[in-house]
């Protein structure tokens, strides 16, 4: 089914234009994580794939635009659009690619396309959350988990949420599973910065803090750090790291807990999204839980 969804990505970009279509050959795919949602909401709606296709597009067009926000040089170990063809190529084809998205979301009912198309609008305010945020160390959860559900959850909330009605399925429920996946997704990303190695991330580790993102183990941390050791952390801010300076920031990891603690809030946050869902007994959704939050880290 994903090489169907894959074709379909395809034919819509190369409806608008060829050139289009060569730039978005360049696009890393990633692990096509909303598609699959449709696919295991929805597999029998005569529309999922058409579905799948339009959100993974809306998704490729926020990452084009959020890298040229950071300035990112990669995107998941291979070379950024923005380094390579420049920022404005790269802009240009995610304004391809939402445009595009829209159009073809027009086709389906009212429920799906506002779902859509008001997480879009949620999506762009939380990068700009992000970018405000990166001018000083943001330490308010409340504003974190603000920043991380519009700017990650808030998508994969709207596509559960959406194959739900696709497939005339509890469209609450299934949206409360997205929120959650989305939030605890965006949670262990943060942790892996932390305990990943370049190799396994695809970026240099500890990018989040060199590159002024708001994370919940860096709050974490702060909260059980003395004074001192507050100021040594702000002063870290948005620095590029000394390896002994780096060496600090891990072993104050270790000994907060800080990582532990924001682990078993995305666990948490898993388990009642499998709550949210138990009376369908969909065993590749619980997967998609349990594969993230049961792991070692």
């Amino acid at each position: 089914m994903l090489e169907k969804i894959e074709s379909l990505m395809h034919t819509f970009v190369n409806e608008v234009d060829p050139l289009a279509t060569e730039l978005y050959a360049k696009v890393p795919k990633g692990k096509r994580l909303r598609a699959k949602l449709v696919m295991k909401i929805a597999p029998e709606a005569q529309e999922n794939i058409k579905l799948a296709a339009i959100i993974e597009l809306i998704h490729a067009a926020s990452l084009l635009h959020d890298d040229v926000i950071d300035e990112a040089v990669t995107r998941r170990g291979i070379a950024s659009l923005n380094a390579t063809h420049g920022s404005k190529t790269a802009v240009m084809l995610g304004d391809i690619l939402y445009s595009k998205a829209f159009s073809e979301l027009s086709d389906f009912s009212p429920f799906i396309a506002k779902t859509v198309s008001d997480a879009v609008s949620k999506l762009s305010a939380g990068e700009l959350l992000d970018v405000a945020y990166s001018e000083a160390l943001q330490l308010d959860e409340a504003k974190y988990f603000d920043m991380i559900y519009k700017k990650t959850a808030v998508l994969i909330e709207a596509t559960a949420s959406s194959a739900a009605a696709l497939a005339g399925k509890d469209t609450k429920a299934f949206g409360l599973y997205g929120k959650n996946l989305g939030l605890a997704f965006q949670i262990i990303d943060d942790v892996l910065d932390i305990v990943s190695d370049e190799a396994t991330l695809g970026k240099p580790a500890l990018a989040d803090f060199k590159e002024g993102k708001t994370t919940l183990p860096y709050i974490y941390l702060y909260q059980s750090l003395s004074e001192q050791d507050r100021k040594r952390l702000i002063s870290l801010y948005r620095k590029a790291l000394e390896e002994d300076e780096a060496n600090w920031l891990k072993e104050k990891m270790a000994e907060s807990g800080a990582v532990e603690k924001s682990v078993s809030y995305a666990r948490t946050l898993g388990y009642e999204a499998l709550d949210a869902i138990a009376h369908e007994k969909n065993d590749d959704l619980e997967k998609v839980i349990t594969d993230m939050i049961e792991r070692e880290y």
